[in-house]
């Protein structure tokens, strides 16, 4: 899916320990004007701010939405006042995650790997 022309919510999950958290989502949105979209919102879980986040630091991302469902739920309220057209995710997304929250969301869902060229091959 190309970019151009598009707005564009851009979505970071983070451990509590990742203090560099907001200038990796200005990175993530910068890259996104860059293909020519324009950014209309931001949305960041952080995980482990609380005693009970601490205590889930371990445990895996959500296998069905990477966020919580009442984080997957304000995205796309997000989404629906703001228009965007897609949401793209810092993080990297399985194939399952990036179709659920494309239905929960309704609209393409893509991570920033999908944003990077692929390696040019040498030969």
């Amino acid at each position: 899916m190309g970019l151009a022309g598009v707005e564009v919510l851009v979505v970071g999950y983070f451990s509590a320990r990742q203090k560099r958290y907001a200038a990796l989502m200005d990175e993530l949105a910068d890259t996104v004007t860059a293909l020519g979209a324009r950014v209309v919102g931001r949305s960041v879980q952080r995980r482990g701010v609380s005693d009970g986040g601490v205590k889930a630091m371990d445990r895996p991302y959500s296998s069905r939405t990477l966020v919580s469902t009442g984080k997957a739920r304000e995205i796309a309220r997000a989404r629906e006042e703001t228009g965007a057209g897609a949401v793209v995710f810092l993080n990297p997304l399985t194939d399952h995650q990036r179709n659920v929250l494309a239905e929960i969301l309704g609209c393409p869902v893509l991570s920033a790997a999908d944003l990077r060229p692929p390696p040019l091959e040498s030969g």
